[in-house]
């Protein structure tokens, strides 16, 4: 009989619970029964915090070694921050899919029956409380989003976002009209008048659709995309094929009604309830037991499929769309070089501008950003694994690309973006300062699309 020495099983345990200790650290959402085993999958409804783990334990953190300064002489002169509206509740249209499904499941009683827990709960004693009257409101978890993205922006960047230059008026707030948007702007200029003991003191943001609702008033892609129900001929095509019929047959199994009863729009709206639950109240709901992380994964596929030919790389109109805005962004950058090169004090330290993901996802694209060399179809589902065009880790509630400008004096202007607060490296820069390149480079690399990408001619119809 083979026999181990005590001392040996005594240091193994405590290695293991070193090991164990660390990997938990490492990963505060690994095992943590508050949050759902599938929250990493919840696309565009996805919480900020599954982007930036580090911040479920404290949620000020900030990493500071990712400004990555070329040198010691580069210090910052600009940042531009395009920021997603904070945690909303869902649209009408959504809020009517959800109470269809939760009458569906309450009507469904099988009293002879012994049910799990998590089902008893939801067909017996969940409540449904979103209401049509939410309609996309902003959350008070998306207030606080947007309070602590203005702290920890204001420690990244403590020269640029600072009292002074806010009293100043060197910081400037530019929103969709919104209500979410324009309650997410309030909120980041809340957060930084709480930092700084300024409660009741006002500070102007304008409205400007043109700029961060374009896709509104792009004429091109409204008629050919946005209004064009074969545009999401693929996305169709996912919905009825064999992965997301799976899905829907599994969560009929769990739910012990029969298969026709749940559409892929049923499928839908639990994996919203789910996702909401979780985004808005921090709720690991028994609506999430309808999913294990296979079927998580197909329920992503179908939303980034939804994004991908609707804002993203599907139609050259999604990208062509946000012409105006990549212009105003490069003015901007312009303006705050001229001012640095001639000595002058910087008239706009800081630009905040709040839209919405599809205001975001489009520039991206422009940018060349989480771009796959295959496209995302209904056919390559199981290819696409590994893709980086992925609206969870892109896009959650308050997502943020953040366009840094530095003046290294004789080592010339340099940009880095970061997005989430995490670097980025401009697509095509591939020297050893590719996250920071010069200012003239990144200009050099989008050349075409700054001598044209003119919002009027790619957004006008032709007869």
């Amino acid at each position: 009989m083979l026999t181990i020495p005590f001392k040996l099983i005594v240091v193994t345990c405590f290695l293991c619970g070193i090991l164990c200790c660390f990997l938990d650290h490492a990963n505060p959402t690994a095992a943590d029964p508050r949050i759902p085993a599938i929250a990493k999958h919840f696309g565009t409804k996805g919480r900020y915090e599954e982007v930036n783990p580090h911040l479920i334990e404290d949620i000020l953190a900030v990493n500071t070694s990712i400004l990555q300064r070329p040198s010691a002489q580069c210090r910052e002169v600009h940042v531009t921050a395009i920021v997603r509206h904070g945690t909303r509740y869902p649209t009408t249209k959504n809020v009517k899919k959800m109470q269809q499904l939760h009458k569906l499941v309450r009507a469904s009683r099988h009293e002879e029956e012994e049910e799990e827990e998590w089902l008893r709960e939801i067909r017996y004693h969940w409540k449904m409380w979103y209401t049509a009257g939410m309609d996309g409101r902003l959350a008070q978890k998306g207030v606080s989003d947007h309070k602590h993205l203005a702290v920890r922006l204001s420690k990244l960047f403590p020269s640029l976002l600072s009292e002074e230059n806010l009293r100043g008026g060197r910081v400037k707030f530019i929103t969709s009209s919104k209500h979410r948007c324009v309650n997410s702007t309030l909120a980041f200029k809340g957060g930084l008048t709480e930092l700084w003991g300024m409660e009741g003191e006002e500070f102007d943001h304008d409205v400007n659709d043109a700029l961060m609702r374009f896709f509104d008033h792009c004429r091109k892609f409204v008629k050919d995309v946005d209004n064009n129900p074969s545009a999401m001929l693929e996305l169709d095509r996912f919905r009825s094929g064999p992965e997301m019929r799976r899905v829907q047959e599994k969560i009929a199994d769990r739910l012990r009604v029969p298969y026709m009863l749940i559409t892929d729009d049923m499928a839908e709206a639990a994996f919203y309830l789910c996702a909401y639950e979780f985004a808005i109240k921090t709720v690991n709901s028994p609506w999430c037991q309808l999913f294990d992380v296979v079927d998580a994964q197909v329920m992503e596929y179908a939303n980034d499929l939804k994004q991908f030919w609707k804002r993203g790389y599907g139609y050259d109109i999604n990208s062509k769309s946000s012409c105006i805005l990549f212009h105003d962004v490069f003015s901007r950058l312009d303006k705050a070089i001229s001012e640095s090169r001639s000595g002058q004090q910087s008239t706009e330290a800081v630009t905040v501008l709040v839209g919405h993901a599809e205001t975001l996802l489009p520039l991206l694209t422009l940018l060349g950003f989480f771009k796959d060399s295959d496209r995302l179809t209904s056919a390559n589902y199981a290819t696409q694994a590994q893709r980086s065009f992925r609206t969870g880790l892109i896009l959650p509630y308050a997502a943020n690309l953040l366009l840094v400008l530095y003046d290294c004096g004789e080592g010339g202007m340099r940009l880095q973006p970061l997005l989430n607060e995490k670097p980025l490296s401009f697509p095509g820069m591939v020297d050893h300062q590719a996250s920071v390149p010069l200012y003239r480079d990144v200009k050099e690399s989008y050349r075409e699309l700054l001598r044209g990408c003119n919002f009027e001619t790619e957004c006008q119809l032709f007869s």
